[in-house]
């Protein structure tokens, strides 16, 4: 962890070396820290050494409506983040005490916090690093089972609590799923380690209260809001208690949540090359920073429009370099899944004092 020196702005069209080691001066505080970017290798060049790059749509299968329909310190904490692939966003915490580091996904749609356990053999666990309860002396076990599933894998393990680093305050006994399973080749591949959710207590698998909501009740945060700037190169973000203004042109527009689950939106209207295309009386979407891509019924899409209230919200397949950026999803009603392939051109704000999102054009 290093301290940040106030000079200049991350998403003021700094130099990458600038950018990765520079707050925005507007947040500088003496406590406020950073946590550096890890360079790794991407996840398409891991599959493609291993000669599975052409093979990953089907290897690494996605099934993101499961993930949705499985059950139908100054206060600001800025957290940057890697693209993997150009669809994935990572960035590192600590946990126990002495701190153990992780790479984790920040994931808006969902509510746990899991890293792999040393009991964990799968080969998911074995290539990424795993926590070791001896080595804490804050861990506290309880032997409860814990299951978690995903769009695309899942995990089994035990509940545990612990201190949790994610800014200069440490995040005190708070509840972590330690995996000792995790099935498939999915989680294999990722640089990723576990997951961190950003969502709301009530879908969280553990039962138990995430990680946020902790910050938020133990007076971590300068207001109850956090949030991610994603961008296709350097300066990724994921800020925690506060917002950097420098990223974003305009004002940013709020929608109102829908349900405090998720972070999930109405929708009045989808729209393709001027014609409503989806959506003709309204539907529900959720702003998910965990998947890749962007989700929704069967269709032929190219570049879409969302309408939300008096908003229009453009997103292209053009921007995601995976192979295609939108996928189909076949569920009851009309449901959207708003993945990094919207959020890429958005600063998103996710505000739990007001229950509400705001998004600007980055």
């Amino acid at each position: 962890m290093i301290s940040w020196h106030c000079r200049h702005a991350v998403c003021s069209g700094l130099s990458k070396r600038e950018a990765s080691l520079s707050p925005p001066a507007h947040l500088c505080h003496p406590s406020l820290a950073r946590i550096p970017l890890r360079r790794m290798k991407s996840l398409r060049h891991r599959l493609e050494e291993q000669g599975l790059l052409e093979a990953s749509p089907n290897m690494l299968p996605s099934r993101v409506g499961s993930k949705f329909f499985s059950g139908l310190t100054s206060g600001v904490t800025t957290e940057p983040l890697e693209n993997i692939m150009d669809a994935e966003y990572i960035g590192a915490i600590s946990i126990g005490t002495p701190p153990q580091q992780f790479l984790v996904l920040f994931d808006t749609g969902s509510s746990d916090l899991w890293v792999p356990s040393v009991d964990c053999s799968s080969p998911a666990c074995v290539g990424h690093e795993r926590f070791d309860p001896r080595l804490s002396a804050t861990h506290r076990a309880t032997g409860q089972p814990v299951s978690i599933q995903y769009g695309t894998g899942s995990m089994s393990g035990v509940l545990a609590y612990d201190t949790v680093h994610v800014s200069p305050a440490p995040v005190n006994n708070q509840a972590i799923s330690l995996s000792k399973k995790e099935p498939g080749s999915f989680l294999t591949h990722h640089a990723f380690d576990g997951i961190l959710g950003l969502a709301f207590p009530s879908i969280a698998s553990s039962g138990a209260v995430p990680v946020f909501d902790n910050m938020m009740s133990q007076g971590l945060l300068a207001e109850d809001l956090f949030s991610i700037y994603l961008s296709s190169r350097t300066g990724s973000f994921v800020m925690l208690g506060g917002m950097d203004s420098s990223c974003f042109s305009g004002r940013l527009r709020w929608i109102p949540l829908s349900a405090e689950t998720y972070w999930q939106i109405a929708v009045d209207r989808i729209i393709m090359r001027g014609r409503v295309v989806a959506c003709p009386r309204g539907c529900q979407a959720v702003v998910d920073s965990g998947t890749m891509l962007l989700a929704g019924p069967p269709r032929d899409i190219a570049t879409i429009q969302h309408h939300i209230g008096a908003s229009e919200y453009p997103s292209s397949q053009d921007l995601v370099l995976l192979p295609g950026g939108f996928e189909s999803i076949t569920i009851s009603s009309e449901f959207w899944i708003l993945g990094q392939v919207f959020l890429r051109q958005y600063y998103s704000v996710f505000d739990r004092a007001h229950r509400r999102v705001g998004m600007s054009l980055s």
